[in-house]
């Protein structure tokens, strides 16, 4: 039995933060000299990303008028959790009930929830919180998928796979992230390069045993690796005020050394390409691997733009995008969807768009 991708719904907080805003928040905080501050904006300048969004106002004003960081305290990871359970709830909200509304099913068909996030962690969980708010059955099986990153929803599609393999299943597949609630002050390479880039997004997946809808993508083949020479320059850890971001300028190069074993494993050329937006240059270098265009990423590069790197929602972004502009011609075409994270972790999948009619 084969399972199939049927519906993808995305949704972003209400504060747009534009590169140019967020670059004045981020020196004003850091009380940064003229030679510091031009240093950055040839970061920022650098990245690919003109807007990003934030569930916090903060980054759209100066220092002085931040409500939740400022210049003589930061708040602590308790209370930043707690800003978490309120607004990555309202936000899977927005996404999941898009997602079953373009789906074309009953909530009450669902049997299956998997949850992501890897910047936000309580018990009772999001999972429960969103069976209880989108009234699902109390007896749907759950998962819960945490602290993986920007790969992670590749495991979720890979478990929703396997259960539709099974059984008769419809999964509902929730990424959300927020990123921006773990603002670190501080000048060295990793924080000024993680405030740089990630923002907050929500994107939710309906997978089916049996296609409800006449357009689906069908799961063909996925591969996962490791690279241990990367296992240390991308990290995510606990700290005492947020969670704290490692995230070495050396991780576009330890990449492209990973792709062709995923290319040898694929073997195989794709019509279109699905590539996680970790930053420009991670981008850039893919593509010389991939020996493919810009124009044959242009949706990643788009959603790179629009909404910077959101960890494990992006990809589900970038498909969306895919799977949204779809036509009848593009039946029995094949994807390469590619994701990375700590470890360093390359996963990747390969789909088939069906459509009937």
């Amino acid at each position: 039995m084969n399972s199939h991708i049927t519906s993808i719904s995305t949704a972003v907080p209400k504060y747009k933060v534009g590169q140019t805003q967020a670059l004045n928040f981020m020196a004003g905080v850091n009380d940064m000299n003229e030679a510091q501050r031009h240093d950055l904006e040839v970061l920022y300048r650098a990245t690919g990303i003109d807007t990003r969004y934030s569930v916090l106002k903060d980054f759209t004003k100066s220092p002085e008028e931040s409500e939740y960081f400022n210049n003589t305290s930061l708040p602590t990871t308790a209370e930043r959790l707690k800003l978490f359970r309120t607004e990555a709830l309202n936000l899977s909200l927005e996404s999941t009930k898009s997602c079953i509304a373009q789906s074309g099913i009953k909530k009450e068909e669902i049997t299956h929830l998997i949850t992501v996030s890897c910047t936000g962690l309580n018990a009772p969980g999001l999972d429960i919180d969103l069976i209880y708010k989108l009234g699902l059955r109390h007896n749907i099986e759950r998962l819960a998928i945490n602290f993986m990153g920007c790969y992670a929803a590749f495991n979720a599609i890979k478990a929703a796979d396997n259960i539709c393999k099974s059984s008769d299943a419809k999964v509902l597949i929730v990424c959300t992230e927020l990123c921006s609630i773990h603002f670190q002050k501080g000048t060295d390479e990793d924080t000024l390069l993680a405030n740089a880039l990630f923002g907050d997004g929500s994107a939710s997946l309906l997978m089916e045993s049996k296609p409800s809808i006449n357009q689906s993508l069908q799961i063909i083949a996925a591969h996962c690796d490791l690279l241990p020479a990367g296992e240390m320059e991308m990290a995510w850890g606990v700290g005492n005020f947020g969670f704290e971001m490692k995230l070495s300028s050396y991780v576009p190069d330890i990449i492209s050394t990973g792709i062709s074993t995923l290319l040898n494993k694929h073997n195989q050329s794709f019509d279109f390409y699905a590539i996680h937006p970790g930053g420009k240059k991670i981008l850039k270098v893919i593509e010389e691997q991939l020996n493919i265009s810009k124009e044959q990423n242009i949706q990643a590069h788009e959603a790179l733009r629009n909404y910077g790197n959101m960890s494990s929602p992006t990809i589900l972004f970038v498909l969306q995008s895919i799977f949204g502009n779809l036509k009848n011609a593009d039946s029995g075409k094949d994807i390469l969807a590619m994701a990375f994270g700590p470890g360093l972790t390359l996963e990747s999948l390969t789909l088939k768009v069906n459509i009937d009619g």
